[in-house]
């Protein structure tokens, strides 16, 4: 089917192709949520549209990225886009900057840092004057630990250093995913230090760091996630420390070997051998089976340290993949609402209620435990 003139409460699901977009455009038709699905490829937009449910109110708008003219034409009406198309440092400043110009609210599934700093930097105060409110890196990628940081430090006045931990196990990343973070791992990323944001350092290694039981003790690794660009923005914060823990990133547990094993990996994309890692990538399984999915189990730790002590929270959920469906879906409901009215670049927790928006996410099985001291 073709899309007709989009109209003011249809939303824009850009991207929608792939396999995360193929999901959010299905929690959307879930939720009865009208949509326009968007892309390049209309054979594959009409065989996403087809397989979703038959009730659901669905168009498709062919409509390349590099067609500014088209994007706005699109985007313009539409009370959100979802922007799906990555890598996003190489395919998706059009639909932000279109956003931006619009007046659009604007959500996406990034989990690269520079390209959520560019959010900010770049098209901040562009949205502030069209009245857009821009939120880059809103999945799993990076809404849960973004509100946690939030919520474990709610009262606490200044705080010293805040520690987000990942550990994330059975996976099962897709193709798109992989070619992100082969952007993420090249380097280029920052670090809050010291109230100020610093080059990361490449050395990939930091130590150990304590999960609850039944996690335990883990090798952790260098994350160059969004939390770094977010966080500092809400929570009066010195330093931002972010790590993974690198039994479940590698999917094996290497000991010591781990850690210059992924600094050589990061140096190594720098360099020519990451296009041939690409094309290695574009010939992979698109994705996990629902099935697969449902085995990835994650837990996210944030320790805020004040003077007075440490406050810890912790968040647990199971399908990666499905969840950041579920935040998408739940983020553009909220902004499609005529009463929402945020503007310019946000971090998760500016552009909505931390507390309301995780309680909203229990019942696909996210839970969230603060240390109440």
């Amino acid at each position: 089917m073709q899309a007709g003139p989009i109209t003011e409460r249809e939303i824009v699901v850009y991207g929608a192709s792939g396999y995360t977009g193929r999901l959010i455009a299905a929690e959307l038709a879930r939720r009865g949520l009208p949509m326009i699905l968007a892309g390049r490829n209309g054979a594959r937009l009409e065989a996403v549209a087809s397989g979703l449910d038959p009730s659901a109110s669905v168009g498709v708008a062919v409509v390349p990225v590099e067609d500014s003219a088209g994007l706005r034409d699109l985007i313009g009406p539409a009370p959100v886009v979802i922007g799906c198309a990555g890598p996003f440092t190489l395919h998706g400043t059009p639909v932000i900057e279109a956003a931006a110009a619009t007046g659009t609210n604007y959500l996406d599934t990034t989990g690269e840092q520079p390209f959520i700093r560019d959010s900010f930097d770049r098209w901040g105060e562009p949205a502030s004057a069209s009245g857009a409110a821009l939120v880059s890196g809103f999945g799993f990628d990076y809404v849960p630990g973004d509100m946690l940081a939030a919520l474990t430090s709610e009262g606490l006045g200044h705080v010293d250093e805040l520690t987000l931990a990942y550990q994330v196990d059975d996976l099962g990343t897709t193709r798109g995913t992989t070619l992100s973070a082969l952007e993420m791992i090249k380097g280029g990323d920052v670090e809050w230090r010291d109230r100020r944001y610093v080059p990361a350092s490449r050395r990939a290694g930091r130590g150990r760091f304590g999960f609850p039981a039944p996690i335990g003790l883990q090798r952790v690794g260098r994350y160059p996630s969004g939390e770094q660009i977010t966080v500092p923005r809400h929570v009066d914060v010195d330093t931002v420390r972010t790590v993974i823990g690198l039994r479940g990133l590698i999917g094996a547990e290497l000991g010591p070997a781990a850690g210059p094993l992924m600094t050589a990996s990061g140096y190594a994309m720098a360099t020519p051998l990451r296009a041939v890692a690409a094309k290695v990538v574009e010939r992979l399984p698109e994705g996990p089976s629902e099935s697969a999915r449902a085995k990835a189990r994650y837990t996210i730790v944030c320790e805020a340290r004040t003077p007075a002590g440490t406050r810890t929270g912790v968040l647990r959920g199971t399908d990666v993949y499905g969840i950041t469906a579920r935040i998408i879906a739940e983020g553009a409901a909220r902004m499609a609402d005529p009463g929402y009215g945020r503007s310019g670049a946000l971090a998760p927790a500016q552009a909505f209620d931390p507390a309301g928006f995780l309680a909203a996410l229990e019942p696909f099985g996210i839970t969230t435990e603060i240390d109440p001291r």
